[in-house]
Formats: structure tokens, sequence, C-alpha cells
């Protein structure tokens, strides 16, 4: 049975592969608090054809990326609905320092209109850093295949199939995602560093960020993470 006390936000930062997805599932599940994705939240609104969706629509329909306020909006909503009432975790937001900044005066906005214990889901963000080494990170990535027919995943690295290339269970050829591709990975980490690893300095200076080592085993990342959401100072 999932934890009910008030957790407050809770922020997963780590490049591409460090293993914020599945941590996130974790502690979604044992705390019963929403993992919230800005990628599914705009689907989820164009998907319903809410105001915002609409607007996000036709934008995409440009080719245009989606102005950064219209995910603004999209994220105040959904951190205002009844699940998040005793906190949440984003992924994938926020991606910038302006977006942290939002953020922050976000929650102090929420906490000054409710009462103690609204507050405390308010808090300012417990930040979890999954840190990986790059080479260890690109391996993860650009070593994973999948099988078209029954969606298993290998690692040529970590873990290979039994005959290289294919399946062991429906002997089908393996496939590489396009952004599994080492010439695609290599860019998606030099956009990571380039975009997001300044949100490290900036929760850094603030003493809200806790590094994990992502390179341990899932079990031993989630004790860490668990206890950095148990026992950090929100203050």
């Amino acid at each position: 049975m999932a934890n009910e006390r008030i957790v407050g936000p809770i922020i997963l930062l780590g490049a591409p592969g460090a293993g914020k997805g599945t941590q996130a599932k974790l502690i979604a599940k044992t705390f019963g608090i929403p993992q919230i994705s800005t990628g599914d939240l705009l689907r989820d609104n164009v998907a319903r054809q809410t105001p915002l969706g609409i607007k996000a629509k036709a934008i995409m329909g440009t080719g245009a990326l989606v102005p950064d306020q219209l995910v603004l909006d999209m994220v105040t909503g959904r951190l205002r609905e009844a699940d998040c009432e005793r906190g949440f975790i984003l992924d994938g937001f926020p991606r910038t320092v302006p977006q942290a900044e939002w953020l922050d005066k976000f929650l102090e906005t929420e906490r000054e209109s409710k009462d103690a214990a609204c507050k405390a889901a308010c808090a300012p963000p417990v930040v979890i850093q999954l840190q990986v080494d790059y080479a260890k990170l690109f391996e993860r990535i650009a070593g994973r295949r999948s099988c078209p027919s029954c969606g298993r995943i290998y690692n040529v690295y970590f873990q290979p199939p039994k005959v290289e290339g294919t399946c062991d269970v429906e002997g089908a050829t393996l496939i590489c995602r396009p952004d599994d591709r080492e010439d695609v990975v290599k860019e998606r980490l030099k956009a990571y560093e380039a975009q997001t690893l300044p949100l490290v300095d900036y929760y850094g200076s603030r003493g809200r960020l806790v590094v994990v080592d992502g390179d341990q085993p899932v079990e031993e990342v989630m004790r860490q993470a668990f206890s950095a959401i148990e026992h950090v100072n929100r203050l």
C-alpha cells in the first residue's frame, strides 16, 4: 500500500539513459503520488481537445515547437489537480533554468494561498540527480536493441542475445530505434549537457540537490533516492 504522508514535489535530473524513468515509477508507486511528464501532458491535452491542446496541435501542425508559456499553462493546471495534493514527481520538467525559476515562483504562490497541510505539498522540491559516467550512458543507449515481434529489449554490451542480432524468444531480427543510433545518442547527450546541466548549478546553489550514483544496482539507487525524499531539508 502506498505511503499516505505528504511528500511534496520531486524532480529527477539525469541524462538520457540515466534511469530516471525507472526510479520515477518506483517513487510514484511507493509514495502514491503522480508522475507528471510534460510529453504525456501535451499529448493528453491534444487528445482531449482542451483549449490548450487545440492551440498546441495547431502550432505542432506547422512544425514549430510548442511555446514555453503553453507548456507552463498545462503544468499549472495539472499541478492543481487533486492527486497532486500530497506531492508529485516531475519527469522532463523543468528543462531549463527559466522553467526552474518559474516553478519556484509557482510553488511559492501556491504555499501562500493554502493551509498548513497543503503548504507542505508545495514546498521547495527535492531534486535528485542520477549521475552516470558518459561512456556508460553511451553504451546503455547506443547498445539497446529491441525485438519488433515481442518487444523484448537487449543491450549488445550488457545483455546481448544468444545469437548476435536475433531475439532469443521470437528469432526475429533485432532493431535499433532511430533515437538510439550512435550519432543521435551523441547529439542527445550533448544537448543535455548544454541545456539541462545548468539546472544542477541552479538547484545546487540553493542547497536542494542530492546526487546519487546512477550506475549502482536499481535497488541501491532506489534506496538512496528514497532516503533523500525522506530526509532532505526543504526549508
